[in-house]
């Protein structure tokens, strides 16, 4: 991600498209357990509350910390890059644990329309 207004957008986008494919499917796949679907759509809006105020994260050294301006921007730069990579990473495995959670309450006739779908 670029900045940090970008990553919130990523989070909100991701986490808005998983809970309108949970509320489609709730609505419009038969045998489907919907208290168990609401409950991935609480999942889904945790997941959002908490990976965005991950977002906020500071820098805990001072320029006076380094030898020179140059060594501080480098210093900050790699510690920004190593937080938001890691907090992105996060967010995908556990997007991943919320897809496999969604696609087992499916029931299996419709994942197999899915799975033909998809192929097709």
């Amino acid at each position: 991600m670029a900045n940090k207004r970008q990553l919130k957008k990523y989070i909100t986008e991701m986490c808005g498209a998983l809970a309108s494919e949970c509320v489609l499917a709730n609505e419009y796949v038969a045998d489907i357990d919907t208290k168990a679907m609401d409950a991935v759509i609480i999942e889904i809006a945790a997941l959002q509350d908490h990976a965005i105020s991950r977002c906020s994260i500071a820098f805990d050294k001072v320029p006076r910390d380094f030898a020179d301006g140059h060594a501080y921007t480098l210093a900050r730069n790699a510690y920004f890059r190593k937080a938001f990579s890691n907090l992105i990473n996060e967010f995908n495995e556990k997007v991943g644990e919320i897809v496999k959670k969604m696609n087992a309450l499916l029931p299996a006739a419709q994942r197999e329309a899915n799975k033909a779908a998809a192929n097709a």
